[in-house]
């Protein structure tokens, strides 16, 4: 089976600074990936890479055994929601039809077929009750499962998002988790970046610690060790200790 990512020593840099360097990597199909690292460490930067969002300087990158460009309509993509501009005037089931547009085409009108589907994937995401509200009025858990359900209308093969569970609520981050779970046994593969570290080895089947380069890569028993964690972080995480993880 052909790998769902494979990277060959990337790097970019901004303005002539490295970012990210000499980066690694394979992720199977069928996994959910963590990407984890200090801030800074160039986690954004290794999604938008990976998305050609960012030019790399050096390397390659292949999705599925070919260019993102070939794989484009396999891909779905939920940025930071910092990025959102939260007052443009838009309904949530319009947000997610915008998900059929790579397959059907953006200046083709979505009929029936594509509407059920986008309420579908609301139900998925139990935001269905909200179909008729404008996106900016949803809380920031809502709007982050909206922006999920047009993720699943793309019906995608690969999914990225940039730290989905920055700012919202308990019920919407269990929404979401039992969601991605359910992907990867679809054998979907998903790959997150994340930010609280007490949640990574629940969540992920692998884990990526970036740090501007790799540091560790594996399953996060392997890689939640207080002295691979110290080599990104250069200080001991309390947690950890008060984990008991050795």
């Amino acid at each position: 089976m052909v790998s769902a990512l494979v990277l060959n020593d990337v790097h970019v840099s901004y303005h002539g600074k490295s970012a990210i360097s000499g980066i690694n990597l394979t992720v199977e199909s069928g996994n959910v990936l963590g990407i984890i690292g200090p801030n800074g460490a160039g986690k954004s930067t290794l999604l938008k890479a990976l998305l050609k969002l960012v030019s790399i300087d050096k390397g390659s990158i292949e999705i599925f055994g070919k260019t993102l460009e070939e794989n484009r309509k396999r891909i779905a993509y939920v940025p930071q929601r910092s990025e959102f501009d939260w007052d443009f005037p838009i309904h949530v089931l319009d947000t997610v039809l915008m998900g059929t547009y790579p397959k059907i085409g953006i200046f083709k009108r979505p009929k029936k077929k594509e509407r059920d589907l986008a309420y579908e994937c609301l139900e998925k995401v139990g935001m269905e009750h909200f179909y008729n509200r404008q996106i900016g009025e949803l809380s920031g858990g809502q709007q982050q499962r909206v922006f999920l359900a047009r993720a699943l209308a793309q019906n995608a093969a690969l999914f990225f998002l940039d730290e989905p569970f920055v700012g919202i609520d308990i019920a919407s981050e269990e929404t979401i988790v039992d969601l991605l779970k359910d992907l990867r046994n679809q054998g979907k593969t998903v790959v997150v970046v994340h930010h609280d570290l007490s949640k990574a080895t629940e969540y992920f089947d692998e884990l990526l610690l970036l740090n501007k380069h790799v540091i560790h890569a594996g399953k996060p028993s392997e890689v939640m060790r207080p002295e691979i964690m110290l080599k990104a972080y250069e200080r001991e995480l309390s947690f950890l200790r008060e984990a008991g993880v050795n």
